[in-house]
């Protein structure tokens, strides 16, 4: 599939192409036209970017509905994002408020991250978890409020990490053997 196939036909490759213009025009001060841009990518591909996220190389926005991304968030290289995940704020008025993603990280459908929190390098983030706290590097974590899945099997994906979930978007994590 070359990168003319994915512009014509995939909202989520044209979202996140459109959020590193928007994102230019940021850091170059054009707030009010990145501002307006960013409202009208939100309208058609309902995606919520703001122009301020920093966004790394080789994300992946799998469908891409419903996703929300705050102005202070940080994504890393290689991320997997599916639809209608959060990263939001908490309130705070100045500083950072919004989670920073390490690189090779697999966020499930659902996921609501919030907070100035930091999530490690290879981490899987399941489906509708929410996740208030920073995450290590290389663990699984599920649930209200997220929890890690099993600290052993952590061990024994970190000493794999070549394979990062976001690439492989492998879901599972030795489910026979979980305990929350």
């Amino acid at each position: 599939m070359g990168y003319v196939h994915a512009m014509l036909n995939y909202k989520e490759f044209l979202a996140c192409e459109a959020h590193r213009i928007t994102h230019t025009l940021w850091d170059q001060g054009r707030f009010a036209l990145a501002i307006a841009l960013q409202n009208r990518i939100s309208e058609v591909f309902h995606v919520d970017i703001h122009p301020g996220a920093q966004i790394g190389k080789g994300v992946l926005f799998d469908h891409a509905t419903g996703v929300v991304i705050g102005e202070t968030a940080v994504i890393g290289n290689n991320v997997s994002i599916l639809h209608h995940v959060t990263l939001g704020g908490t309130g705070n008025c100045s500083g950072i408020r919004h989670p920073r993603i390490g690189d090779g990280v697999l966020l499930g459908a659902g996921a609501i991250l919030l907070g100035s929190i930091t999530v490690g390098d290879g981490t899987k983030v399941g489906a509708c978890s929410l996740v208030l706290t920073d995450v290590p590097p290389h663990t699984t974590v599920v649930g209200v409020p997220a929890r890690r899945l099993n600290p052993e099997v952590d061990v024994a994906m970190k000493a794999t990490d070549e394979e990062l979930p976001a690439l492989s978007m492998d879901h599972t994590s030795s489910i026979l053997n979980y305990t929350i």
